[in-house]
Formats: C-alpha cells, sequence, structure tokens
C-alpha cells in the first residue's frame, strides 16, 4: 500500500522516527510521500528521503497557510523552489509539487496572496511534468477558477482530504488527471464521505492518505495519526465498495503509480 500524504518531518515524530517507518514497514505500507510546508522542512525532507530512498519520496511546494508575507518574501521562497526545480539541485528527485493550494477557514486576510501563489505552483506542474498535491478548505471555487485558466489535459495531481459533497466530488471528477486523496475522516462515525464515494466516486479515482500526524482513523482517533493507520482506510473502502482489502490495495497501488514517477 502507498501513503501518498505523510508529514513524518515533523517534530511529532523526532524521538520514533524508526520506530513509526518499522510499523508502517510491517502493516504493508511501502511507499510514504512527504509533501512539503515552507522552506523550513525542506531540508529535513530531503534528508529523510535521501536515506531512506526504497520508501520516502519528496515533494516541493508552499503550503497556502505559509503564504504569509509578514512571516517571509513569498516571491522569494517560490524563486528559491523553482531554482531547485529547474536545476535538479536536490539528491533525491521531487515527485510532486505540494503541498499546495487554498486555505480560508480561518480568515481571508492574504487571500491575494494564496491565488497568486497558487497559480505560479500550478504552472511549475505544467512546466516541470509533475502532478499538484491540493490542499483546499473553504475556497472550493476559487480553487477551480484558477484550475479553469489551464488545459485540463496538461494537469494531473491529488485533491488531498477530500471531504466534500457529491455535487464537489462531481467536479472534481471532471479533471480526468486527477483522483480524491482519502484518509481518516472516512471512518469517523457522523462521516457522510461513505455515502458520497458510493454514490458517485470509483475506486479507480483514489488514492489512500493518512495527513500523520493529523486525523487518525478510528480505532486511533484522538491519537497522533501515522502511516502504518493508513491500513483503516483500506478496510473501509473494502466495506464501501464491497471488495476485498487486497483489491483495494491493488487499485489504488495501481492509482499511485499512474500519477507518480516513484
Amino acid at each position: 500500500m502507498f501513503d501518498t500524504h505523510s508529514h513524518l518531518d515533523g517534530t511529532e515524530f523526532l524521538e520514533d522516527f524508526d520506530e513509526v517507518l518499522d510499523r508502517a514497514k510491517q502493516n504493508g505500507i511501502e511507499k510514504i510521500l512527504l509533501p512539503n510546508i515552507d522552506e523550513t522542512t525542506l531540508p529535513r525532507i530531503i534528508e529523510l528521503c535521501s536515506t531512506h530512498r526504497d520508501v520516502l519520496y519528496p515533494m516541493i511546494g508552499l503550503h497556502p497557510e505559509e503564504v504569509d508575507p509578514t512571516k517571509r518574501d513569498i516571491d522569494s521562497v517560490l524563486d528559491s523552489m523553482e531554482e531547485q526545480l529547474k536545476n535538479g539541485s536536490s539528491p533525491v528527485p521531487f515527485i510532486a509539487i505540494g503541498e499546495i493550494g487554498l486555505d480560508l477557514y480561518w480568515d481571508e486576510t492574504y487571500k491575494s496572496e494564496q491565488l497568486a501563489a497558487f497559480e505560479r505552483q500550478v504552472e511549475w506542474g505544467i512546466k516541470y511534468h509533475l502532478p499538484l498535491m491540493i490542499h483546499c478548505r473553504k475556497a472550493h471555487e476559487e480553487m477551480l477558477a484558477i484550475l479553469n485558466k489551464f488545459p485540463s489535459s496538461s494537469l494531473s495531481g491529488v485533491f488531498h482530504c477530500f471531504t466534500g459533497t457529491a455535487e464537489e466530488a462531481s467536479q472534481l471528477l471532471k479533471y480526468e488527471n486527477f483522483v480524491l486523496g482519502i484518509g481518516g475522516v472516512l471512518t469517523f462515525k457522523k462521516s457522510k464521505l461513505p455515502e458520497v464515494l458510493q454514490e458517485i466516486v470509483p475506486l479507480s479515482r483514489i488514492v489512500l492518505e493518512t495527513d500523520s500526524p493529523y486525523m487518525a482513523p478510528v480505532p486511533h482517533r484522538g491519537q497522533r495519526n501515522e502511516s502504518s493507520f493508513v491500513i483503516e482506510v483500506a478496510r473501509k473502502l473494502a466495506d464501501i465498495y464491497n471488495v476485498s482489502l487486497s483489491e483495494v490495495e491493488r487499485v489504488t497501488n495501481d492509482n499511485a503509480n499512474r500519477l507518480f514517477t516513484l
């Protein structure tokens, strides 16, 4: 199985990183993809992926919540990241542009800056032939407006942590080179996501993710999430689609392999 979105570089895993990685391997997690947050997290991600080349794979991008001109010169950070993409200076190749997107959940203070940064990073996906790992919270229409500026055939990626409505799923599935990232929310008692997936989303358009250390699935809800827990998401998908766990593993692995060059 793949965990297509895990923040194993975070401080939450500093004390027991090796044990966390071992548990993932013991639970059949073969590949773990690490999204970047900002310029400060990139060195740690590259270090981990260089050390564990057979399991960990890095992304590069600026998270929308970090698009804050009071914290950093956004253009300079993006210039530096693109330079790494352009000259291939990283010791391990980046497999996606991410985590990028829009987040207007808390406020819209830097909405214009988020829009500009997102559009520029979408362009990187086209320019450098890489999929996008898109975070979108309370900005669905704004995200679509930017994506619709480009030919859909030139874009690919993951709509990370999808928890939306059937209508929103239908809109996203029109981007034929994208898949939905499904994580622990699927297992929550009051989640409407199982019904949405059953109604409109084929298994062939889903990849597994944890977003660890956040949003641990049942029966680990409330704990620190980790990649080994992705098995619980896979089990829930097997129930929803009335297929075997091995079939969920096969299809979601195929989906991830088509999207990412690992």
